[in-house]
């Protein structure tokens, strides 16, 4: 890895400081949103009528929308810019996400959840598609984890939180009700400040010097001009590796989404416990994955290796869900989804430099967009899979076993994606 300038290094520094604190800010919010039903569930789903079944489609049918979606916002983000882009993406789901209170049995929760994936469509791969404007790729993999720290932070504000929300009432609501409707309100916020904070491009930033904004760019562009990475759409839309990474991605969100749709109800079955107490137990699989995964994303940075620091946490994930499914202790079921939890996230930090580092401008927008939405269909496919067999089974363990076959066959399959660069 090459070692920057001292004027680079500021200028990255004062960049970081200027938008990761922001940008994660925004997608805890939007991961908030999009998995507080986890929490819902535990008194939502008697009230509208939903079996596991049910609730398992409801909540992986976010990902419809999602997939259907999500290539087309990419590229209109690509030509309109981010800032009026993903604002306008903040607020959308802000509206969708409140009225998801108004929902009264399993066909409303199915049509306010896909309405949802459709707000929300093209928000995450843009994020992704930005850092890449911003960042080169020797610190692309610490920066994407602090970015992405977001996201088990979420859970661990958001676990507690929605557990309290679920004993409170505002104007006649039932809880669960109270906690859409509360929780929406920061996308609707933070949605209007991104029209004023974001910046589409390096030249167009007016808080850099002229000074900085040159450094940036010529930064920028000498890792362009040697890299020479495929700017086609086409490319992007048809390159093998895209689809590969898709796949890998496929599993890698099996797990990811497995533990907040699902790991409240996993430690509500534990037995003896309130629901606060049932929200502060959750967290703590996240607490510790978000101390360990900005380190993972620093090792990978300082190593220059990307490919097997995917693998090996989607194997160690693998390996906390299946010990998950095989005990039936609570601790050591507690200490599995930890396992599972730092695997998945470790994983998920570090994936997001392999597709940045082939690809580059509308071939960037189209393949990581393509990649998300095909990998997000684990989204849907795990919650039904996992709702359908707790029905069947009455316990989880079946579920947690092919979840765990999904990422472990995804951490083999990153190892065909390694080449003298990852």
């Amino acid at each position: 890895m090459a070692a920057h300038t001292d004027d680079e290094s500021a200028v990255l520094r004062k960049v970081t400081l200027r938008l990761i604190p922001f940008m994660a800010l925004l997608y805890l919010v939007a991961f908030l949103d999009r998995v507080n039903v986890g929490f819902a569930a535990l008194t939502m789903n008697k009230d509208i009528g939903l079996s596991a079944s049910a609730y398992g489609l409801g909540a992986g049918i976010f990902f419809l929308g999602y997939f259907l979606f999500e290539v087309p916002s990419n590229l209109i983000m690509e030509r309109v810019g981010a800032r009026r882009w993903i604002a306008r993406i903040m607020i959308s789901w802000g509206v969708v996400s409140a009225c998801t209170a108004l929902i009264v049995g399993p066909r409303s929760f199915y049509l306010v959840r896909f309405l949802l994936g459709v707000a929300e469509a093209g928000f995450f791969p843009g994020m992704i598609l930005y850092l890449t404007y911003w960042f080169p790729s020797a610190v692309r993999a610490r920066v994407m984890s602090m970015f992405l720290v977001s996201v088990p932070i979420s859970n661990v504000v958001g676990s507690p939180l929605s557990a309290a929300l679920l004993g409170t009432s505002i104007a006649g609501l039932r809880g669960w009700q109270t906690m859409y409707v509360i929780e929406a309100m920061p996308a609707l916020l933070l949605g209007v400040v991104t029209a004023v904070w974001l910046t589409d491009r390096p030249a167009k930033a007016a808080w850099l010097t002229d000074a900085e904004r040159t450094t940036l760019e010529r930064l920028l562009e000498a890792e362009r001009e040697a890299t020479r990475p495929s700017h086609r759409l086409r490319d992007g839309l048809t390159s093998p590796r895209v689809w590969l990474l898709a796949l890998v991605y496929f599993g890698l969100i099996m797990g990811f989404y497995g533990l907040p749709f699902w790991a409240p109800q996993i430690v509500r079955s534990f037995g003896g416990l309130t629901t606060l107490q049932v929200g502060l137990l959750t967290a703590v699989p996240y607490a510790v994955a978000s101390l360990v995964m900005i380190g993972w994303g620093r090792r990978s940075d300082r190593r220059d290796e990307r490919a097997w620091h995917v693998s090996l946490p989607l194997l160690v994930g693998a390996a906390g869900f299946l010990a998950s499914g095989l005990t039936s202790d609570a601790r050591v079921s507690l200490a599995a989804l930890t396992l599972a939890a730092v695997g998945v996230y470790c994983a998920f930090g570090v994936f997001w430099t392999l597709p940045s580092a082939v690809l580059a401008g509308t071939a960037a927008a189209g393949g990581i967009a393509l990649i998300n939405s095909v990998g997000n269909l684990g989204g849907y496919v795990g919650p039904v899979v996992v709702g359908r067999l707790r029905d069947s089974t009455g316990h989880y363990a079946a579920g947690l076993y092919v979840i765990a076959a999904a990422m472990g066959v995804a951490g083999l399959l990153v190892v065909l994606l390694r080449n003298p660069r990852h």
